[in-house]
């Protein structure tokens, strides 16, 4: 099994007809099942067109109600990325992944905001994030497939680049992967770590979890307290940022150290307290987690 997508998952690209949607959708589909996977691209100007055979349609709505996709993926510029989220959460798509990055924050505090009111049961990946991959299956973003290899151990982070670390760590190790899931690092987002997090301990197939971080905000730590007291499976972090200097903004949006609070000895504290063991170093993140097992 796998979280979030598998094999029997269909897909829309939002923004198809850009040229980063094109080449992400073109690599994406000739990965796994991606030739089956991805059945539809939206654009409302280009509607009975296609790319390279797959249809494009005028709206999220018509795209599912015409090839039953219900995951889309979204590559729209930052200006009109947020409506196109809407718009799929408006749709009824089950999964929104939105890899735009540069979305203003109040746009998407609005688009958080209105999901909220209708209790929308969509979930949302993203955005500024590089999307999901079940090994072997199918891939939905901007990840390198290669690195990649079928197995049980789960990895979510909040940064693309660690994700592929990770990934190629544990390859390298003989170790595959259940499902890899790049959250995205932007303050105003979809799903955290803890979400990840229970849902790779549902997962039969899924038997430890490599957990990546970054500095800023408390997201890290609420999933640590979660996982004592309710992951039976082994997990393993690593944080981003113990070398940055105090008081300098980093990386992305979310990185933001306010109060004291958010730091990387912080979140590694209190992971070890809840008996999460970590590393300092991101070269170690694969033999950490194979010492674990």
């Amino acid at each position: 099994m796998a979280i979030l997508i598998d094999k029997n998952t269909r897909v829309m690209t939002q923004g198809i007809t850009g040229k980063t949607g094109q080449f992400h959708t073109r690599l994406s589909r000739s990965y796994g099942n991606g030739s089956a996977g991805y059945v539809a691209g939206v654009h409302p100007k280009k509607a009975g067109q296609d790319f390279e055979g797959i249809p494009i349609f005028s709206t999220v709505a018509e795209a599912k109600e015409k090839t039953n996709a219900n995951v889309s993926v979204i590559y729209v510029p930052p200006f009109g990325a947020a409506a196109a989220i809407w718009e799929a959460v408006v749709a009824g798509v089950e999964l929104v992944i939105c890899i735009t990055e540069g979305i203003p924050v109040r746009d998407m505090v609005e688009v958080r905001q209105k999901m909220n009111d209708i209790k929308s049961k969509t979930l949302l990946l993203g955005p500024n994030c590089p999307g999901v991959i079940t090994p072997e299956e199918l891939k939905i973003g901007i990840m390198p497939g290669h690195i990649h290899k079928k197995g049980a151990i789960g990895v979510v982070s909040r940064s693309g680049t660690l994700t592929y670390e990770a990934v190629g760590q544990l390859t390298e190790l003989g170790l595959g992967q259940s499902t890899a899931v790049g959250i995205g690092g932007d303050p105003v987002n979809g799903l955290k770590h803890i979400d990840i997090l229970k849902l790779f301990n549902e997962d039969p197939k899924t038997d430890a979890v490599v957990m990546i971080g970054e500095i800023g905000g408390s997201d890290e730590e609420v999933a640590a307290e979660w996982a004592k007291e309710n992951m039976v499976k082994p997990v393993i972090g690593f944080i981003a940022g113990v070398t940055a200097p105090p008081g300098k903004r980093m990386g992305h949006a979310g990185a933001i150290i306010a109060g004291g609070k958010g730091t990387a000895e912080e979140k590694l504290s209190v992971m070890e307290a809840c008996n999460i063991k970590t590393t300092r170093n991101p070269a170690e993140m694969g033999k950490l987690l194979k010492s674990v097992l």
